[in-house]
């Protein structure tokens, strides 16, 4: 089949978050926790001003759709059983062929 590219976009809710800086800590946290488990590639990417909410994109790559979204799904539930200050607000994911 090729080559499959998982994307998605996470939204948090951070409650506590205070300032930029507040916010920064825990998205990094985040980040560095969802790329170490999942060899994923994470960035923040939309409301960066914004204390209590955080926009990532995530990004996998697989030989195997199915496996594509099965990682993504993962990545999902350990978002939201996570022990850091966010919430996951919504996500949406797709899986598509790369030519």
């Amino acid at each position: 089949m090729g080559m499959m590219v998982g994307a998605m976009e996470v939204r948090l809710h951070l409650p506590h978050s205070r300032s930029l800086k507040d916010k920064r800590r825990i998205v990094q946290s985040v980040k560095t926790r969802v790329e170490n488990e999942f060899h994923a590639a994470v960035a923040e990417t939309e409301d960066l001003d914004l204390w209590q909410v955080a926009v990532l994109g995530v990004a996998v790559v697989s030989n195997d759709g199915r496996h594509a979204n099965e990682r993504l799904s993962k990545i999902v539930d350990f978002i939201e059983r996570g022990f850091w200050d966010a919430e996951l607000s919504s996500y949406e994911l797709d899986v598509m062929p790369f030519f």
